[in-house]
């Protein structure tokens, strides 16, 4: 059977409509900025751990991109799916992953999310309906797509929100998957994080547009751009761009929200000036949430250590759970190689044989 399709001729993208979104009081407020202070907390200690060699791989941070992570995930109900990339610490947080399960999986032990297999790029929980972090560049952008194809050929009511960074706009997965999403009007809301650097290269040096929701137009997709530093601003957008999609409209949302640090732990970002990054610093979204909340009334100095301080508890719990979680067994390396048993499907660990060698016949036995 094939995905829907519009029965009348397809006209130029508009806006989407309105989403009903809750007004935050101010108690949301505060439980945002709580958020975003604890997935700075977690990711500065992934960081420290990374350099004491607990954790291993590769593990790319979400510093500076608090905001974004929380307003996307605020947006979303609980059923919706997500696909991300390999900056995905914060976006499991969001989900309402237990924090000692991801750090557990960032030290590669069997408490983790994967079961200690799939390390910091790899995250994935079923349960919250976080379908990965992926490594390769653009990887989760056709699976995503076809996430949002079986919803569709079920009739489902849910929606896929698959996130990326700058860079995979340009890569060809990119358009195909957004040109199949607007023919079949899958429901589906691709974000692109674009903060500014595609590892080292600016996104004005590698991309002909560089408002990169405006792509959206070649395949007559609607799309928005947003402050990335203001989760309200960004939940709001989310959540038009999420009624959009389940309207059968996919959507291209591009969030502007840059990294504080390097590409990755071991990125000393010598790419930026010493200028640039004072203004970074100077820009910071906790900071900057933090003066916009205290000049409401909402929080005060005492509030915002408070914060702080069960930020770190709650780190510091989290690294105590995954030193105490043991590493997985080697018995369990091709437990999930196949989501239903595979006859003859090889477990032979590497230096092993491909084959086991016949017995040697006893010397001076009878014929």
């Amino acid at each position: 059977m094939a995905a829907r399709r519009s029965a009348t001729p397809r006209k130029t993208a508009s806006n989407p409509p309105p989403a009903h979104t809750t007004s935050l009081d101010s108690e949301g407020l505060v439980e945002f900025y709580r958020q975003m202070v604890l997935i700075r907390r977690f990711e500065e200690r992934a960081a420290r751990s990374y350099t004491q060699a607990e954790i291993g791989g590769y593990c790319h941070l979400n510093l500076g991109e608090e905001a974004t992570v929380v307003g996307l995930m605020a947006a979303m109900e609980s059923t919706d799916y997500l696909f991300t990339n390999y900056r995905e610490h914060g976006y499991a947080l969001g989900r309402g992953i237990a924090p000692g399960r991801i750090m557990a999986e960032l030290y590669g032990r069997s408490g983790g999310v994967s079961k200690g297999w799939g390390g910091s790029m790899h995250l994935f929980d079923l349960e919250s309906r976080l379908l990965g972090g992926y490594g390769i560049v653009g990887g989760q952008v056709p699976l995503a797509t076809g996430a949002a194809l079986a919803i569709d050929y079920r009739s489902g009511q849910e929606a896929v929100v698959c996130v990326m960074g700058d860079g995979t706009t340009n890569i060809g997965a990119f358009h195909e998957s957004l040109n199949i999403a607007a023919l079949w009007d899958l429901p589906v809301v691709y974000v692109v994080v674009n903060n500014g650097l595609g590892m080292g290269t600016t996104v004005e040096r590698a991309s002909g547009e560089p408002e990169l929701h405006k792509r959206a137009s070649s395949y007559r997709m609607a799309s928005a751009r947003v402050d990335g530093n203001d989760p309200v601003a960004v939940r709001d957008a989310a959540a038009s761009a999420l009624a959009s999609a389940r309207a059968g409209k996919p959507f291209l949302l591009e969030t502007v929200s840059e990294r504080l640090k390097g590409h990755s732990v071991v990125d000393p970002a010598k790419y930026r000036t010493r200028e640039e990054a004072e203004a970074l610093k100077a820009g910071d979204p906790i900071a900057a949430f933090a003066v916009r909340l205290a000049e409401q009334g909402l929080l005060t100095d005492e509030a915002i250590a408070d914060i702080d301080a069960a930020a770190m508890a709650a780190v510091a719990e989290a690294v105590a759970f995954a030193e105490a979680s043991p590493h997985p067994s080697v018995d369990t390396l091709f437990d999930y190689t196949y989501a239903t048993p595979v006859p003859n499907d090889s477990r032979r660990l590497p230096g092993q044989p491909l084959f086991e060698p016949s017995p040697s016949p006893t010397i001076g036995a009878s014929a």
